[in-house]
């Protein structure tokens, strides 16, 4: 081989180099940006829950906070009830999650077999929930009916099921569990319930982890249903209802008392304190779940 010929590799091969450093710097610079983009408004909400109120109020925390004051975090753990609403919370979420997993994953099993007569039929039915309500109004007087109005099942019951979840799920099962796998149970004469148990949910791992997370953060995240449902029971009041009527108790005594620094807690420190305390618990969770979380995600997206 000639000394020009491998000199023109050479060039070839370094200028392909040149091409991809290139990119990789473009791809990394980017996917910092939108990593910034991303971590903006948490680390924002935390400089405003650590930093000096009279700096809040004059809009100078952007980035880093000014100052420092845990005052709004003393205000919301001098709630003595505030643990009472957490451990509301974490029942409530665990259960709703629980009863959720249970009745998707068997509904998901049931649709995805073609052997299920009307499962196409069944299958628009309860999809066609996704784009019909009846609003507040018939939910509030249905749980009325049901006697479930100041009850733990009213945070529960109504919104345990999904139908966005089911189709996830029910594309996951019917794309991702080969039909040989179902038929070899079959011959050795199992039945639906341990084939589901000891074949299909074992090779389903990340999209089993992925709408446990979507059932979870769901419910962790609401309190409209609550606000509605809940009314002489304040034992039973969830952790964000708790930081709302605290937001809201802190907000009116500091428009009676003229906006004063320094004589109340101001709502916009104790909004992003609030905010903080209820996020956390999600955010020490996630990391553990993540690897699964994305490949449910990726996985049930694939249609069936």
């Amino acid at each position: 081989m000639s000394n020009t010929s491998v000199g023109k590799k050479k060039k070839v091969w370094t200028a392909a180099r040149k091409k991809d450093l290139v990119f990789d710097i473009i791809f990394y610079t980017l996917m910092v940006l939108i990593s910034l983009i991303c971590l903006f408004p948490f680390i924002h909400v935390l400089s405003k829950s650590i930093s000096e109120e009279a700096a809040v109020i004059a809009n100078k925390v952007v980035l880093f906070p000014k100052g420092f004051s845990l005052n709004a975090y003393e205000k919301v753990f001098a709630d003595k009830s505030i643990m009472r609403s957490m451990w509301v919370t974490i029942v409530v979420t665990v259960t709703f999650t629980v009863i959720g997993m249970f009745l998707t994953v068997c509904a998901a099993y049931a649709l995805s077999r073609k052997e299920l007569k009307g499962r196409g039929i069944m299958s628009f039915l309860i999809m066609m929930t996704m784009y019909f309500v009846a609003g507040t109004i018939p939910d509030y007087l249905l749980m009325n009916n049901l006697h479930m109005l100041d009850t733990w099942w009213c945070m529960i019951l109504p919104l345990c099921f999904a139908p966005y979840n089911l189709m996830i799920m029910k594309n996951n099962f019917s794309s991702n569990i080969p039909d040989s796998l179902i038929e070899s149970g079959v011959i050795d004469g199992a039945g639906h319930f341990r084939i589901l148990a000891s074949i299909v949910l074992p090779l389903s791992k990340p999209i089993l982890a992925s709408i446990a997370l979507f059932y979870a953060v769901g419910r962790w995240n609401a309190y409209q249903d609550a606000l509605y449902f809940i009314k002489q029971r304040v034992d039973l009041r969830p952790l964000q209802l708790k930081l709302y009527y605290l937001v809201v108790a802190a907000n009116e005594s500091f428009q009676a008392e003229g906006g004063n620094v320094g004589v109340l807690t101001n709502p916009e420190v104790l909004k992003a304190a609030c905010v903080m305390f209820a996020t956390l618990p999600i955010i020490c969770i996630y990391p553990f779940i993540q690897k699964y979380f994305v490949q449910g995600t990726m996985v049930g997206a694939v249609k069936g």
